[in-house]
Parts: C-alpha cells; structure tokens; sequence
C-alpha cells in the first residue's frame, strides 16, 4: 500500500474526505518526525511504538574490493509492534 492508497483508506474508514485524511496524515508524519527528532518516544497502544535507537560506529567491508571501510555512528528509527497488531496479522 503506497501513501495514496494509505489515503484513500483512511478517508472511507473515517468518512471524511481525502483531501482532510491526506492533512491528517501529514500531520502524523511531521509530528512523528519532530518527536523522534527530539529523542522522544511515540507509544500508539495497541498498535506499536516508534522510537529512536543509536548504531555505534563500526568497521564494514566493501563488497567489490573486500577492503575494510569506517561506517560512523548514527541514529536509526525503530517501530516495534503491540500486542494488537501483531495478534491480528497472525490470524
């Protein structure tokens, strides 16, 4: 599912128009975004929560040469899904 039909969807399940969903959605996505940015934790219950976790830097190898490469450190965004959402994909 791409964001138009992610749209689309939202506007039948919430009946609203998909011009209103397509704003609410972005504005999920930005305050999401601003929140992690932060550092902070976003906890949808039910659903799952995404965060922000810290990769240290470590030494990699190209695979065309096999010569050895610094990968620096950096932040990574994690979702990791609730107990709902995981109940209900395995049904």
């Amino acid at each position: 599912m791409n964001k138009a039909e992610l749209i689309d969807a939202i506007a039948t399940e919430a009946k609203i128009s998909k011009a209103e969903s397509g704003r609410a959605l972005d504005g999920f996505i930005n305050a999401t975004t601003k929140a992690l940015k932060k550092g902070d934790r976003v906890a949808l219950v039910g659903f799952g929560s995404f965060s922000v976790a810290k990769r240290a830097a470590r030494t990699g190898r190209n695979p065309q040469t096999g010569k050895a490469i610094k990968i620096s450190a950096k932040k990574v965004a994690k979702f990791k899904a609730g107990a709902e959402l995981k109940k209900s994909v395995n049904k």
